[in-house]
């Protein structure tokens, strides 16, 4: 809330001259960008602490939207996107090495891409813990405790540690489509009324 307060009072103070947007980044440039960065939290001890940093900083993108939109305003000019990572350095006590790094995007000019880059940095962390990515979804929104017991659940009958990305979606109407790597669970009324329409039209 704090964050959300400052960036609509500052905002317009941060427009500026535009910033080159090089439309050429690619997947494989963002996983050039979080492999480094996975490397250099490694070699310093600091894997779980940065991939905490991470996810906070993604959670900022995802649930705030002045902050989204600013970071993705080419108008915004490098010295103030370097005062905003530092003013939201200063509030979440973010880890030394995590905060030079989005201060090396934004130099880079590479910052436009920070949540596509964060992203892959996630997935290279679950991949080396030898994670399952898993994608959960529900006609009912669930409570951490009923997120757990799936997890749980999938990790037993996969024999792998799983990376369960859940989100609640009601246009399913009822039940859950869990997918695994290529493996889809799908019990949702929005599937079986799929399942009759195209049989019906089969006919």
């Amino acid at each position: 809330m704090l964050i959300k307060s400052w960036f609509l009072i500052n905002h317009q103070h941060y427009r500026g001259n535009q910033l080159s947007k090089n439309k050429q980044f690619s997947v494989t440039s963002a996983n050039r960008y979080s492999l480094a960065l996975y490397e250099l939290a490694n070699e310093s001890n600091l894997l779980p602490k940065v991939e905490a940093n991470s996810f906070a900083f993604l959670n900022l993108i995802s649930n705030n939207k002045e902050f989204n939109n600013f970071i993705k305003d080419p108008t915004i000019n490098i010295n103030a996107l370097l005062e905003v990572v530092k003013k939201i350095s200063e509030i979440s006590k973010l880890e030394h090495l995590f905060i030079n790094f989005l201060n090396f995007l934004i130099t880079k000019r590479r910052f436009f891409f920070v949540e596509q880059i964060l992203k892959s940095y996630n997935e290279i962390c679950s991949e080396k813990r030898g994670e399952l990515k898993a994608e959960l979804k529900s006609a009912k929104e669930l409570d951490q405790n009923e997120i757990n017991k799936i997890t749980d659940e999938l990790s037993r009958n996969f024999k792998s540690k799983i990376k369960l990305n859940y989100s609640y979606d009601k246009s399913l109407i009822g039940g859950l489509v869990v997918q695994v790597g290529s493996t889809m669970i799908d019990t949702s009324i929005k599937s079986k009324l799929k399942q009759i329409e195209n049989k019906m039209i089969e006919a």
